[in-house]
């Protein structure tokens, strides 16, 4: 079909056809995102389907987070728009991991590696972080990561 990044503009096209406001204003903010990244450092780029892809985690992320925001402050309004923005965006995310598979390739990870201490975390992390390879979020792959060196 192409690059993610055609993906994203063909479902928004078909979103807009479809008269889907939530969809339409969500991925037309992904693309902006995406947008914004290929003209961000010195000269314009096309981005990779991967650097696409970390742009779509970190507006997902900032859904979710802004959610939470929203709900503790009482807002609930806002809350649920930003969780159905995120639910979009998850539909261009890799499947995330389950706790066991998580705490399994940190596990492996660590092992090939042969990181034991505190010392070694950011290896640890970075070796993790190529395992896991973006199907889990950065702060639940550093907390398994801890627990398993035992910090």
């Amino acid at each position: 079909m192409g690059t993610l990044k055609d993906r994203l503009t063909t479902d928004m096209r078909a979103a807009l056809k479809a008269r889907d406001e939530l969809t339409t204003s969500t991925l037309r903010m992904a693309l902006a995102a995406v947008g914004n990244a290929e003209v961000a450092g010195k000269a314009k780029r096309e981005l990779t389907d991967d650097e696409v892809l970390a742009v779509l985690t970190k507006e997902a992320k900032k859904r979710r987070e802004a959610a939470t925001a929203f709900a503790d402050a009482g807002r609930a309004e806002q809350a649920t728009k930003e969780t159905a923005e995120g639910e979009v965006l998850e539909r261009y995310l890799p499947k995330q991991l389950s706790d066991e598979e998580l705490a399994e390739l940190v596990a492996g990870a660590l092992a090939a590696g042969g990181f034991t201490g505190k010392a070694q975390m950011g290896p640890a992390m970075k070796a993790a972080q190529g395992a896991v390879a973006g199907r889990a979020e950065g702060g639940r792959v550093a907390a398994e990561v801890r627990r398993q060196l035992g910090l």
